[in-house]
């Protein structure tokens, strides 16, 4: 599988949920949107990631959660479709579109988007994310399969590398640690200094702590669908080193995108 093609079989498996008989009312786990607006924004950010891929400028929120969740609120407000078999097969076509703009261009081309600026390969990466979370939460509410397993979350992770230093939240104020996180197969440091966090292949020194985590809980945990006793209680996450104690509060030191 490449990344394009979890793009699309994410999509497509998404869709199949929402035309599947989905009531647009029901409301999702721990959130305020029900699934058709859940959809509707998914299709909205189908549209605007399409739109990106194809080299057109278009700015939404200031690239933090929180200018996120606003400009979300304006665009949801603004389009009132809510039909989840028309915008399922929405989110499968603008999936697709996004896939064939972006094959036309330089993976490594620079792009403007929602989280600020990012090649063209990071920016697929960006969309499978955000078609992952929010489609997970769609699969809970419904009582569906959901969309989220190891293969197709070794392709968020060049977005959710380069996420980090842009999700930290006021917890992570002074914080020194130096993490090695181990992924399914992907190995990957995060060292704080100062608070602010910087992502390499490998750490710079002797790590803290070494998270040993399951993909799946990975990208659950990272977007905040999973908590950390969460994870470690379905034995998906284990921590050591001189501070094993600090893979607890990682996952705190960042705001879900």
């Amino acid at each position: 599988m490449t990344a394009e093609d979890a793009i699309v079989v994410t999509a497509d498996r998404i869709a199949a949920l929402l035309q599947a008989g989905a009531d647009p009312h029901t409301p999702l786990r721990g959130a305020e949107w029900t699934v058709g607006e859940a959809a509707a924004h998914l299709a909205l950010a189908g549209r605007l990631m399409a739109d990106i891929g194809a080299g057109e400028e278009r700015p939404y929120g200031d690239g933090t959660p929180g200018g996120l969740a606003a400009a979300n609120r304006v665009a949801l407000a603004v389009f009132p479709q809510r039909d989840p078999a028309v915008l399922g097969a929405e989110i499968a076509d603008t999936a697709r579109r996004f896939v064939a703009v972006a094959a036309d261009r330089d993976p490594g081309e620079a792009v403007l988007t929602p989280m600020g600026p990012m090649n063209m390969a990071t920016m697929g990466s960006y969309l499978l994310t955000h078609l992952l979370g929010h489609g997970y939460d769609i699969a809970v509410a419904l009582r569906g399969p959901h969309m989220v397993d190891r293969e197709v979350v070794a392709f968020t992770l060049p977005f959710m590398r380069l996420a980090m230093p842009r999700v930290v939240n006021a917890g992570a104020t002074d914080h020194h640690a130096c993490y090695l996180l181990r992924v399914g197969r992907d190995r990957f440091a995060v060292t704080f200094s100062d608070g602010v966090p910087t992502v390499t292949d490998a750490p710079p020194r002797r790590p803290d702590c070494t998270i040993a985590i399951d993909p799946v809980a990975f990208l659950l945990l990272a977007l905040g669908r999973w908590t950390a006793p969460t994870a470690m209680a379905r034995a998906k996450v284990v921590a050591w080193g001189r501070k094993p104690w600090l893979g607890l509060r990682f996952p705190l030191l960042f705001t879900a995108p």
